[in-house]
């Protein structure tokens, strides 16, 4: 699904929901105060208030990469969003594919051992009975399964908050200041374009980053066809004019989309015509067929923190 276009904006339509919109506030806050379960090793969350792609997942895994370089022995925990598989289950990408566990699982894979489980206390048993030593969980701020040791609010400058109200009136899973009051720090990826900043507690810490995306290929001054089933499909077209591409086409998909053979063709066919290259994302990439996927340049994205330092310090 894509996001609706009120939710951008306090409209009359929005401002009709709000009851309704009361009601999820209240079921997110009460469903908060259950017990939670102590796995026995830290548990870093890594969440966000809004529905949506957030950059949660490129976090998640810079995270796990940071925690590989000081030799710890993290494991990824995600409920596995658009496959099958409630788990818990071990990712193993020889045997599972998207549609077993989700595209955002497979790419943590590809960064640390990842466990699948709706169920997210069972899912961190299994990862501490595996060898876990910390647990970084990508989503799950509104999860109250488990204990989290430290939780970071997740924020997409270039989206922001939307019109600041709670489903269904708007993109808010809970509100801004009930998510970020269970947070150690604030994450800011990209330019706060929306005024998202304004809406948090002065006393939480807010770390900026920027997306810093890399290609196979070189990609400066050839005609590429993008095309993304992401959050913001925008964002990576942006990364890709950042590569110095001259887009010659554009396609955006719903979030978490699965891919079809006719999308393939009429893909391959676009890029024939305006005799382009084809550009995607690792999020995509991984429900594309193999032949196809050759005829792509995959594009790899990460983060650049403005003081990598002050996370490290976060970090149990």
């Amino acid at each position: 699904m894509r996001a609706p276009q009120f939710w951008q904006h306090d409209g009359m339509l929005a401002r009709s929901l709000a009851p309704l919109s009361a009601v999820t506030a209240a079921i997110t806050a009460r469903r908060m105060t259950r017990a939670a379960y102590d796995c026995g090793v830290a548990v870093v969350c890594v969440g966000n208030a809004s529905v949506g792609g957030s950059g949660k997942t490129v976090l998640a895994r810079h995270i796990l990469a940071r925690y590989r370089a000081r030799g710890a022995a993290p494991y990824a925990l995600t409920r596995g969003h658009g496959g099958r598989l409630r788990g818990p289950v071990l990712v193993d990408p020889a045997i599972h594919g998207a549609r077993e566990v989700g595209d955002e699982a497979l790419l943590l894979a590809a960064s640390a051992p990842t466990i699948v489980a709706s169920d997210r206390a069972a899912g961190a048993r299994l990862a501490v009975a595996s060898g876990a030593s910390v647990i970084v969980m990508d989503d799950g701020l509104q999860n109250s399964g488990l204990r989290k040791t430290v939780s970071l609010l997740t924020i997409d400058g270039g989206a922001g908050f939307g019109n600041f109200r709670t489903l269904p009136a708007g993109p808010l899973r809970e509100p801004v200041a009930a998510a970020a009051a269970r947070c150690a720090a604030g994450v800011l990826i990209g330019a706060d374009r929306h005024g998202a900043l304004a809406s948090l507690p002065g006393a939480l810490p807010v770390l900026t980053a920027r997306l810093i995306a890399s290609s196979p290929v070189e990609l400066a001054g050839k005609r590429v066809v993008g095309f993304a089933g992401i959050g913001r499909p925008e964002k990576f077209f942006a990364s890709l004019r950042g590569l110095g591409a001259e887009l010659a086409g554009t396609r955006s998909f719903p979030d978490h989309y699965r891919y079809t053979p006719r999308d393939e063709a009429r893909l391959s066919a676009m890029a024939d015509q305006a005799r382009a290259i084809l550009a995607t994302t690792e999020k995509d990439a991984v429900k594309l067929s193999a032949t196809f996927t050759l005829r792509c340049a995959i594009i790899g994205v990460d983060l650049g923190f403005e003081d990598a330092v002050a996370l490290d310090r976060l970090l149990p």
